[in-house]
């Protein structure tokens, strides 16, 4: 009798719970590869995301050793010509920006190696926890491949010069390193990952949804701005959130010394 084949896994796998959506890249044996069907599972979970009120919090983590080893080289060379090639890219673009944009903040849990558009997952996700085991690495140019896109979310979290470092050189860094440069938040051993980022999404979970949301949003949309333009839309923002019902119960709260709202 000849053995059962098994169905295969899905490449992603969300779980819910008290506000937490996690998503965890589910092919360990490729080391999490950014295919073309894992970068679809991304998009449609963030879209998913986007419209669902009960999630307040999402965590992106990985199955295996390793986080992600960014983008599945075979398949680019079966693509062979360059618009072909630009298509897969401006879809992992358009998913990267998509983390950006969910109103949710994103943490990155990394339990290993983050290498190419693996690191900058990393990279544009709103916070980072990692292992003090993990490496982070943009070694494209060593191959002969520049890791422009990951340049582009690794530009925005490092110093100039600690970015070109990682892109020019192709050289791995080190968690601690990472840390040091802006790329994680915090390093932790293993054996803590999973309830230092539990505490964080937790944290954040706690906070007012619509709060949270603008003020994501305008934190990034004022990064690409002058300062006067900084400071209007600040402003702004700042209003419509005290003028906003949970500003105004927040306010009421700090004013006649009760704990914030939900924390009664």
């Amino acid at each position: 009798m000849s053995a059962q084949i098994q169905p295969q896994q899905p490449v992603l796998l969300r779980e819910d719970r008290d506000g937490i959506a996690t998503l965890t890249l589910n092919r360990p044996a490729q080391m999490n590869l950014l295919t073309s069907e894992m970068l679809a599972a991304l998009q449609d979970a963030f879209d998913s995301i986007q419209k669902d009120s009960d999630i307040r919090v999402v965590v992106l983590a990985a199955a295996g050793k390793g986080f992600c080893a960014g983008h599945d080289l075979k398949e680019i060379r079966e693509l062979r010509e360059q618009p072909k090639i630009v298509e897969l890219f401006s879809r992992c673009s358009a998913m990267m920006m998509s983390i950006q944009g969910l109103p949710q903040p994103v943490i990155a849990k990394v339990q290993g190696a983050a290498a190419a558009a693996g690191c900058q997952l990393v990279a544009q996700c709103d916070l980072a926890v990692a292992v003090d085991t993990a490496k982070f690495v943009t070694s494209g140019v060593t191959w002969g491949f520049f890791c422009s896109t990951p340049g582009v979310a690794i530009g925005r979290n490092l110093q100039r010069k600690h970015a070109m470092e990682m892109l020019l050189t192709g050289e791995p860094i080190s968690a601690a390193r990472a840390l040091e440069w802006g790329l994680v938040n915090r390093v932790v051993p293993a054996a803590q990952l999973d309830s230092e980022v539990l505490q964080i999404a937790k944290t954040i979970a706690s906070k007012p949804p619509a709060t949270l949301a603008a003020g994501k949003r305008a934190f990034y949309m004022q990064m690409g701005m002058d300062l006067t333009r900084a400071y209007d839309l600040a402003g702004e923002v700042i209003s419509s959130s005290f003028a906003h019902a949970e500003g105004r119960a927040g306010m009421e709260a700090f004013i006649d010394k009760r704990p914030p709202p939900g924390k009664e």
